[in-house]
């Protein structure tokens, strides 16, 4: 056994040797060991078969120690088991070289499965072997303990190039299979009252012996988490949770919508166009505060759920007006049916609490669906089966939970449920709703914003995209925090936490402004469900007041960047401290006016309180299958960084600069994949993208480079975040980005002008790249400005640069001799080019070969421009050469001449152009 370990070994090491970087990396990971040829990977698999037949005994053994009549938890864990040991066998006979995907679904299933199965074991512990459940626990908290390190090793390996930490990993690694295996072997000490005929001589399995899980039930049955949790398992209440949280999902799909579907109209012209009126839409609770149409709607509180997924419906529309009628009327009905609800539900406090939680738990599933589809979500009105869309099953399933989960709503005339103390003012109350509704949306509805609050550019110093999860999982703990922490819940402590919280992510940058992002979004979620059951507590004019007071924060984030074409713009300029302190204020007003919980210890459970605690249980159970879900979409994400560009060979850099419209195309279709394809086909390996920061509500908080860049396979730098106050500039490469520096350029009166200057490592060389987007046309000052710090900036780079920019500068003329010439030390791409304004393409130290215009079609109202430069040679001459002087790598696609391709041609020259 010795020497074929030995040999392993020796197998192991010297492919590390190859692949990391011996003698920095000096000890093999679990996956290097095993291999995937033969003989490592068949000696692997052999002994996995024979330790096959006895992992299944133990899984089944310890069911039959477990399993007590009525209870369902033994039989969760049995399936969980089996389910965790098939999958085992999965990764370890489809290796990643047989087919990737397979291998790394088997793989997450394993690593996902592991949590409740761990947990399982725990609670289902014997109390008469009080020494497994102590190295039960110990085992469990040293492996997800490990964890930690664990990925961060790995991130210092994969991301940052760190020398020697692929070693570090491969301990934890170790240390990580070996406390799984003994987790799993602790078995052993609770089988000592087993023979080998089977036969229980403890009488566990006939409940004469309590488990863990009894001792915890037992001990907080008077308490919320007991209520919920103390029951068997039935089908129709999981199937009710199910449609409950789906109906949640719903309403902040329709919801989050909104806002990107009236913003297509201000973009397209420029300014104010009158249907931002629509985001008004979200006030119609004041309905409620009239006796009779309160009377009416509530006895029909049902159908103005069904009336609602007109919304979903939208995307069968064209017309742009017609489909924001049809989302704003969705909207309109949703918030006035959800406001409905859970004032129908204000004698039984209990019930009103599982509406508020299904409610919450929705944006944590709609958070979710936006996270699995790179930030847009599937059944919005801007998608279709085109470009993702899912939007058909999606009113489907929403019709059947409609129908499943308003079934239960009835208008409840019993009065108030008036817990300690008199009812206060309903506008402070509207106050703390407006608050809450506002930080939920604007920041937790999709997992990328306040990773992109606190981005800064390369070498990475915080979160990436793929880290949403943690935001999630975060946003996952603010429920069970509610639910077990009541009164911490709406503390000041915990106002305190969510003010410390809201201060860090909106002054600092890095991990330290996101653990005040993860503060925030804990304290938020928790706090939801007591800021509603307060409103409902103070009437339905809390509610209207709730909505009003949200859509002024709406408008007054996006006056904080767009202050340059509204109203009064220039008093909120730049000031997002001001709309996150008010945010905090409001929730802070609302919370004075949040009446202390009952001791649920002393209050009488009536059946239908039993019955509500009860299927909030489901709701956590469904809570743990999207956070599953969460982390199995982080691990598919993570990026590879193995990326490679189309001509290495020639070590050519293909760059382009393209505007992108914020990612609306004319028709108010998402244009990720439209985008997508264009870059693709045109091989290009470095990109500035224009108009991309999508991250407030009126956008619909997306990023559309997170698509772009993992399925083109890129570096992405996405440029200064939303909290920066631009319109925003991403850069994408196919080389690594050794640096990157955001830069926001003199304004003193137009609109931010945002920078990002990156150095590549290209062909082993360095070169840098600067992406631009200039200040607008109405601002000659701010343009001038501009001109000489961008000059300068060029000028100082001791390195060959390329400046891919949107200037709106005429050839020849005013700051084109500023951004080319001596000031800057750039030349123009092509100075015959007469027929330009806005995108340039400058370049310094490095030879353009190749030059082309490439047609926009219908993606957005800016033309894609391309430039080819050859890495290690001399700038070369401005003289023209025909394509067949050109070596073949060097050459643009031929599928864009003439007609080109799905509207995309070479347009202005109608060909490219070459250069000696």
């Amino acid at each position: 056994m010795s020497t074929m370990w030995a040999y392993l070994i020796d197998r192991a090491r010297r492919k590390l040797i190859m692949r990391q970087g011996y003698p920095q990396e000096w000890f093999p990971s679990v996956s290097s060991t095993i291999g995937d040829r033969y003989p490592e990977r068949s000696v692997f698999q052999v002994f996995i078969a024979m330790t096959s037949g006895p992992r299944f005994a133990l899984v089944f053994l310890f069911y039959i120690l477990t399993a007590r009549p009525e209870t369902v938890l033994p039989k969760f864990v049995l399936g969980v088991g089996i389910f965790r040991t098939l999958t085992c066998g999965g990764w370890t006979y489809v290796t990643s070289t047989d087919d990737h995907g397979w291998h790394d679904i088997f793989m997450i299933s394993y690593l996902v499965s592991t949590l409740p199965w761990t947990l399982g074991c725990i609670a289902l512990s014997p109390k008469a072997n009080p020494s497994a459940l102590k190295w039960r626990k110990r085992l469990a908290s040293a492996f997800f303990g490990t964890l930690v390190p664990l990925v961060y090793f790995f991130i210092q390996h994969k991301v940052h190039k760190v020398a020697g930490a692929y070693t570090i990993y491969s301990f934890f690694e170790w240390a990580l299979i070996l406390l799984d295996v003994g987790f799993d072997a602790v078995t052993a000490l609770d089988f000592e009252g087993f023979e080998l005929l089977i036969r229980d001589v403890q009488g566990a399995s006939r409940g004469k012996s309590q488990q863990v899980a009894d001792l915890v039930l037992e001990k907080e049955k008077d308490k919320p988490i007991g209520q919920a949790f103390g029951s068997g398992f039935s089908l129709a209440k999981a199937i009710d949770a199910a449609a409950d949280i789906y109906n949640g999902f719903v309403f902040w799909s329709l919801l989050t919508s909104l806002g990107v579907t009236v913003w297509y109209f201000p973009l397209w012209h420029m300014g104010i166009s009158g249907y931002e009126v629509a985001v008004m839409s979200t006030v119609s609770p004041f309905l409620l505060c009239s006796r009779s149409l309160r009377s009416s709607i509530s006895s029909n509180v049902r159908y103005v759920h069904m009336v609602s997924l007109t919304g979903l419906l939208a995307y069968l529309v064209k017309t742009p007006e017609l489909r924001l009628l049809m989302v704003s009327f969705g909207v309109s009905t949703s918030c006035l049916a959800w406001s409905t609800t859970w004032y129908a539900e204000r004698s039984s406090a209990p019930r009103l609490e599982a509406r508020t939680l299904a409610w919450g738990i929705g944006l944590i599933a709609s958070s979710v669906a936006k996270f699995a589809n790179y930030s847009n979500n599937p059944i919005w009105p801007i998608m279709h089966a085109e470009n993702g869309g899912w939007n058909a099953l999606g009113f489907v399933l929403a019709f059947g939970a409609m129908l499943r989960s308003t079934k239960r709503v009835t208008d409840n005339r019993g009065g108030l449920d008036i817990s300690n103390g008199p009812v206060g003012s309903p506008v402070l109350a509207g106050l703390g709703l407006g608050g809450v509704f506002f930080g939920l949306h604007s920041l937790l509805s999709d997992s990328s914003t306040m990773v992109l609050w606190v981005w800064e550019g390369f070498p990475v110093r915080g979160p990436i995209a793929a880290n949403g999860v943690v935001t999630l999982l975060v946003m996952g703990a603010g429920v069970l925090h509610y639910v077990i922490l009541q009164e911490q819940a709406t503390s000041w402590i915990s106002f305190g936490i969510l003010g410390v919280g809201t201060f860090l992510v909106t002054s600092f940058s890095h991990w330290t402004g996101y653990f005040g992002a993860l503060c925030l979004s804990l304290e938020l979620v928790s706090m939801s469900p007591p800021l509603i059951a307060s409103a409902v507590r103070h009437g339905p004019l809390a509610f209207g007041l709730g909505f009003l007071f949200y859509n002024i924060l709406v408008l007054a984030h996006v006056w904080v960047v767009a202050y340059a074409f509204v109203p009064g713009g220039p008093l909120m300029r730049e000031h997002t401290d001001w709309v996150m302190t008010v945010m905090v204020l409001l929730i802070g007003a609302g919370l004075a006016v949040v009446p202390k919980p009952r001791n649920s210890s002393k209050a009488p459970r009536r059946p239908k309180a039993k019955a509500s605690n009860r299927l909030k249980s489901y709701y956590i159970y469904i809570l743990g299958v999207l956070e599953m879900l969460a982390i199995s979409v982080s691990y598919l994400r993570f990026p590879t960084n193995d990326y490679v560009p189309y001509h290495k060979d020639d070590k050519v850099i293909t760059a382009g600069i393209w505007t992108v419209h914020f990612s609306l195309d004319n028709d108010m279709w998402s244009s990720e994949r439209r985008m997508r394809d264009l870059i693709k086909e045109l091989e290009i390996d470095v990109i500035g993208l224009l108009e991309t920061d999508l991250q407030r509500i009126i956008m619909g908080n997306r990023d559309t480079t997170q698509f772009l860049a993992e399925d083109l396979g890129m570096y992405v730098d996405a440029g200064p975040g939303p909290n920066k106050h631009t319109w925003g500039a991403a850069l994408l490469s196919k080389f690594p980005i050794l640096n990157s520096t955001h830069h926001l350029l003199p304004s003193p009166v137009g609109e931010l002008a945002p920078a990002i200057h990156a150095t590549l490592d290209a062909y082993g060389e360095l070169v840098d790249v600067v992406v631009f987007h200039s200040g607008q046309e109405e601002d000659p000052e701010d343009r001038r400005q501009q001109s000489e710090y961008l000059a300068k900036l060029m000028r100082e780079s001791p390195r060959p640069l390329i400046l891919l920019s949107y200037l709106v500068i005429k050839p020849q003329e005013g700051n084109y001799n500023t951004y080319v010439g001596e000031k800057s030390s750039m030349k123009d791409i092509d100075p015959t080019d007469w027929d330009r304004w806005c995108e340039y393409i400058l370049y310094k130290g490095i030879k353009r070969s190749g030059y082309a215009r490439v047609s926009r079609s219908t993606i957005t109202d800016t033309e894609l421009q391309v430039g080819k430069f050859v890495v290690g040679q001399a700038e070369g001459s401005d003289e023209q050469i025909s394509e067949e002087q050109v070596a073949e790598g060097l050459r643009f696609p031929a599928m864009f001449r003439g007609e080109g391709r799905r509207g995309h041609a070479y347009h202005v020259f109608n060909e490219p152009r070459y250069y000696m």
